[in-house]
């Protein structure tokens, strides 16, 4: 058995890849967290930087302020809306393999999507609609342009993202609803449009979305910690939420009306828009594949190369609205020092570089303001990045096991 990891670990060496990033020996967010963390205004923080095979990991302060319980990279947490990315990657596999186009009409997949209606005035509880005259696309609803609001009507007292209902029946409700304006001609962030994409890879696969991105994604990249529906043992150890207080410790909260309690009973249903429970481990996993181009740190291949750079890595919104491609903020035009990734409603971030190898993970649970931190964590940042590192031997992935 040891002589056939040996082999393994010698296979994945000589195809480039690296077991294990190399220790960067810097201590740039811990230092400047410290502060923050004594004062007990900022509970607990996991952050991460990365760059061409050097790492630097601070695990600073508790999941658990009240138990004093050390913040770890295997501590789970809700990601919120970086799940987003998570279906954005999913689409791009279905693009990249031919079963759907970014421009096919949502129409295609679910036909009630045929005739969609625009809300022109609502005055004193009359509304006036129009007929839409633009076809929906899979882009638009992947990019935040197909006009749709954040949430459903009654979004909170239908218990959040993961306790509202299926995939399939958050697309028909949001299609019988009148939406915002034309379909790709302004943008408005919105959790629907994204579970109305999740939708159609459903229907496109004959399968369950997260059945779908658990045996394509979680699974290949060995994201054993990703699910929506954490066990009792995950959340025994799970980061919990906070609530930020100028000049004060950050307060304990119970949970947040967007992600109600119970996690994971069976009223519980995935939510492409908000709704995976993650780990950091799990989340660098994830954003190293993209940051690579499609290739995990395991050499396990998602995606091409030109599909990230095309649709992932790059704004697929039309000009002058901004930077945003599927599911995840990015560039409207990709270059050397431009960043592309996403974050979430309790703080969390992970955001790229493809061109340099370069990543910046921030894990917290935290609701409202100030974050006083925020300032020193960017400068912790900057000279993590801008540190002379030696990175000899170190090979960036890209291009590797096409």
């Amino acid at each position: 058995m040891k002589l056939k990891s040996m082999i393994i670990v010698a296979a994945l060496a000589f195809a480039g890849f690296a077991a294990e990033p190399v220790d960067s020996g810097t201590h740039f967010a811990a230092d400047a967290l410290k502060p923050f963390v004594d004062n007990g205004q900022l509970p607990g923080a996991i952050s991460v930087f990365y760059q061409d095979g050097k790492q630097e990991v601070a695990c600073v302060g508790y999941a658990d302020a009240g138990k004093k319980r050390p913040i770890t990279l295997d501590d789970v947490y809700m990601q919120c809306s970086q799940t987003k990315g998570f279906c954005g990657v999913t689409i791009a596999i279905l693009v990249e393999e031919g079963k759907i186009s970014l421009d096919d009409p949502v129409a295609k997949y679910i036909p009630e999507f045929g005739t969609l209606w625009i809300e022109k005035s609502n005055k004193d509880g009359v509304r006036t609609l129009v007929k839409a005259k633009n076809a929906l696309t899979v882009r638009m609803v992947m990019n935040h342009t197909g006009g749709f609001p954040f949430e459903l009507p009654n979004f909170h007292s239908m218990g959040g993202w993961s306790r509202r209902m299926p995939l399939r029946s958050v697309a028909l409700v949001a299609a019988s609803q009148p939406i915002l304006f034309e379909p790709g001609t302004r943008q408005q962030y919105s959790n629907v449009g994204i579970d109305i994409g999740a939708a159609v890879v459903e229907r496109v696969t004959g399968k369950r979305w997260e059945d779908f991105l658990k045996e394509r994604v979680f699974l290949p990249l060995g994201m054993k910690d990703s699910s929506f529906w954490p066990t009792e043992a995950q959340l025994a150890n799970q980061v919990h939420l906070y609530q930020c207080r100028k000049g004060k410790p950050a307060a304990w909260q119970s949970c947040n009306p967007s992600m109600q309690r119970p996690y994971s009973d069976d009223r519980v249903f995935s939510s492409a828009g908000a709704g995976l429970w993650t780990t950091a481990r799990d989340q660098l996993k994830f954003y190293k594949m993209l940051m690579n181009l499609g290739v995990g740190e395991n050499g396990a291949r998602i995606l091409k190369e030109e599909t990230v750079k095309s649709i992932l890595a790059v704004s697929t919104r039309p000009q002058g609205l901004g930077g945003y491609s599927l599911g995840l903020s990015a560039p409207v035009k990709d270059g050397e020092n431009e960043w592309f990734g996403h974050g979430g409603a309790w703080g969390t971030n992970c955001m790229v570089n493809w061109h340099k190898k370069q990543l910046k993970l921030w894990a917290v649970q935290l609701t409202g303001g100030p974050r006083p931190w925020d300032k020193a964590r960017e400068n912790a940042a900057n000279a993590f990045f801008k540190a002379t590192l030696d990175t000899a031997g170190e090979k960036a992935y890209t291009g590797r096991l096409k």
